[in-house]
């Protein structure tokens, strides 16, 4: 691996050297109207060891983009990471002492859900792709760990 920048920021991140779950900064943009856009890495499992089964990732998605505009307008967008171990969540402006307790507060939420928002034919391209279940106990996880979620790196 050369010491060649890549475009992708999380394409310059030692994947062998962070310790999930954990929470960080990936990316900071300043639009030409000032405002800001913070991007953060909300990692569930430990990247090339684990990896959140599809049901999982396809539910907490739709749980966590509808749950956590409850409490904010400030969730520009929650997407999945296509290896599975993780989110990206898009932010206008949200500092993590802010958005870490957002995020907690959600994971709350979905643990009191009793079904998957819009998991139908009609409000998802894979309706019956979903569970709840499995979304609940990775979340169950991840929120057994808060402590730990603002030291991305192994010791």
């Amino acid at each position: 691996m050369g010491k060649h920048r890549m475009n992708v920021e999380s394409f310059n991140l030692d994947h062998t050297k962070v310790a999930a779950p954990f929470v960080r900064i990936a990316d900071r943009k300043r639009l030409p109207g000032g405002d800001e856009l913070v991007k953060y890495d909300v990692r569930f499992c430990q990247p090339n060891r684990e990896h959140l089964e599809m049901r999982a990732v396809h539910s907490i998605e739709h749980l966590t983009a509808e749950l956590m505009r409850n409490h904010t307008d400030r969730l520009l967008d929650w997407s999945p990471m296509g290896c599975q171990t993780g989110f990206y969540a898009l932010t206008l402006g949200l500092e993590p002492e802010e958005f870490l307790p957002l995020l907690e507060a959600t994971l709350r939420d979905i643990l009191e859900a009793a079904e998957v928002p819009a998991a139908n034919e009609v409000q998802c391209g894979w309706g019956a792709h979903h569970s709840l279940e499995a979304a609940q106990e990775a979340v169950r996880g991840l929120l057994a760990k808060r402590e730990e979620w603002e030291s991305v790196f192994a010791s």
